[in-house]
């Protein structure tokens, strides 16, 4: 699997000075004649102009040679240049390999010893390893591809790679999956043989995918699609298209998904996708070629009766609406129903666009209720300025709720009096950000979290409120727009200081909710009203919230436990049911 690295600062410089030696006019460094071997002049010249120790300079040239050994594409960003970044070819990507490897301690392509010292006999070197036919064209071809090589390196402001080399997050999500999961099984004696089946995905799918850039070139993409549990149903579950998606990753997701659509008591399972690419360094025909040849790879293992992909990171109603009919081209007739979250005019649903909000407006109306708390005139925070952040925003104020706090990836605004959300949107439109919103006071993401307000709404990133800051939040509900904001250390911290956390698995499961009514639509094809959708989307959403009560108040604990608890034995009994086991009945609310 490719993935994407991008050379620290020092692997960068070390880059340009190997470029440097063999430059017509060296910037930095003098003739490798005058040192004892290349390996020593680039070491000690590195030490010397970059104030680092030489044992660092040879690590920075080890790791780098590891990199550029597995690459398999190679950007620079070079500077003056209208094109943001600039692939190498492969004649260039080898003799960097060349150029890495007569600047190490131990080469291997260039003969030790060799004392080269212009770019003919670079040239040549490279010639001689890679084998080019013709040896007078070859050494022509030899020496422009070095030429034009030192040029873009002495010029490069960053480089990304994409190589074999594996990426690993951490945290794992994965493992943090796992971990809730673990917590929940504990709590309701599951099944020693369930749980294990339940810590590992049913099926991962990784493919390659050639893809036909816009200037001639053939590059190879790597797709994931994971179908973790189809006892309940269908997997389900959105595909994402980004440069740091892992296996881990997309496991984590599916494993979510997989409880969020159980504890909604949704007839489906869980599922993930991903594609390692970088979209905003594609042009749109690219991305349609990209999609649609994801689709065909994919096409035996997705549908509308076995898994049901979504948008979800960098994809939209448009990658589904090119799947959906890649698909019906391939299986020969129009499956509306194999991608959810299609536009309207091509078999979506009406609500779609703000469903998970709306979830989550129904999810803290009940929260209020349970609480005793009147929404009129609560003071509401909302961190994140998205889709979600903002449909929230503008969901609870039309409940007359008084949103004092809103912010985005550049900062947060805040105004005692209230503020206006659609007015925000505008002013985000026009200059990029909700800060400097006229009226209102500046503050940043982590000041919004601790404001003395009623309800607090998470709509961002992961990890947002956690053992540090939980002491400090004195929201009375936190709902969860976003996936993960709060870790499980803060959850212990909130439910001790008696802040009801409404869970991401069933505040944001508004989404999946009106996709699984999009399919249902699909499938009868006919389709409701907004009024509708709505409706029913707030039945379903009660139900499960009440349902999760019920199991914190019996068990007190807090909503994710008694969230999980519920999902997972849902699953549980699914999977006994279908093997001839009883279940173990939960109280009702």
């Amino acid at each position: 699997m490719l993935s994407l690295v991008e050379l620290s600062t020092d692997e960068l410089n070390l880059l340009k000075l190997m470029a440097d030696f063999f430059a017509d006019k060296p910037k930095i460094t003098a003739g490798l004649e005058s040192y004892t071997s290349a390996h020593y002049a680039l070491v000690s010249t590195c030490s010397e102009h970059f104030r680092v120790s030489e044992e660092s300079a040879r690590q920075f040239l080890e790791a780098l040679r590891e990199k550029v050994n597995a690459c398999q594409y190679f950007q620079i960003e070079v500077s003056n240049s209208n094109q943001k970044l600039r692939l190498l070819s492969k004649s260039e990507i080898n003799m960097l390999r060349v150029m890495i490897d007569y600047f190490s301690e131990e080469p291997k392509i260039v003969a030790r010893g060799s004392q080269f010292s212009n770019i003919e006999e670079l040239a040549d070197a490279y010639h001689w390893f890679f084998g080019l036919r013709d040896r007078v064209d070859g050494n022509l071809i030899a020496r422009e591809t070095t030429t034009e090589l030192i040029e873009k390196l002495m010029n490069s402001v960053s480089i990304q790679m994409e190589t074999l080399a594996s990426v690993v997050k951490t945290p794992n999500p994965y493992q943090a999956a796992l971990r809730q999961l673990d917590i929940a099984a504990e709590k309701l004696s599951l099944d020693p043989a369930i749980h294990e089946l339940l810590r590992h995905p049913m099926r991962i799918f990784v493919v390659n995918i050639p893809v036909l850039m816009d200037n001639g070139n053939t590059r190879v993409f790597t797709g994931i699609r994971v179908q973790y549990n189809d006892a309940l149903g269908p997997t389900k579950g959105g595909i994402r298209y980004h440069p740091d998606v892992t296996v881990d990753e997309v496991t984590a997701l599916a494993t979510w998904m997989t409880w969020k659509t159980a504890v909604v008591g949704l007839p489906l399972g869980g599922g993930k996708g991903g594609v390692r690419c970088n979209p905003k360094e594609m042009s749109v025909e690219e991305l349609e070629r990209l999609t649609r040849s994801y689709t065909r790879a994919m096409s035996k293992f997705i549908g509308p009766y076995t898994d049901i992909p979504a948008p979800d990171v960098y994809t939209d109603s448009r990658t589904m609406a090119w799947i959906m009919d890649e698909y019906s081209q391939v299986v020969g007739y129009n499956a509306f129903g194999v991608v959810t979250g299609k536009p309207i005019n091509v078999g979506g649903s009406l609500g779609r666009t703000e469903a998970t909000s709306l979830g989550l407006m129904y999810t803290v109306m009940k929260a209020a209720e349970h609480l005793g708390i009147e929404l009129k005139n609560t003071k509401v925070a909302v961190q994140g300025y998205g889709n979600v952040g903002y449909h929230s925003a503008r969901l609870l104020h039309e409940l007359g709720c008084k949103i004092i706090a809103v912010s985005d990836s550049k900062g947060g605004i805040y105004s005692s009096d209230g503020l206006e959300p659609e007015k925000i949107l505008e002013h985000k439109e026009e200059t990029g950000s909700v800060v400097d919103y006229p009226g209102s006071k500046t503050i940043s993401n982590e000041q919004l979290l601790t404001l003395q307000c009623d309800i607090l709404v998470p709509a961002a990133l992961e990890n947002q409120i956690t053992k540090a800051n939980a002491s400090s939040i004195k929201a009375k509900i936190v709902a969860e727009g976003a996936n993960g904001p709060v870790t499980p250390d803060a959850d212990e911290t909130l439910f001790k200081n008696s802040v009801f956390v409404i869970p991401d698995i069933l505040a944001n499961a508004g989404g999946v909710t009106v996709s699984y009514f999009e399919q249902v639509q699909n499938q009868m094809n006919y389709y409701w009203t907004e009024k509708e959708v709505r409706e029913k989307l707030k039945t379903i959403m009660d139900k499960a919230f009440d349902s999760v009560v019920a199991i914190s108040e019996k068990h007190n604990i807090n909503m994710r436990t008694a969230s999980y608890m519920l999902a997972v034995k849902r699953v549980a009994d699914a999977m006994m049911a279908r093997k001839g086991k009883p279940a173990i009945p939960l109280p009702q609310p």
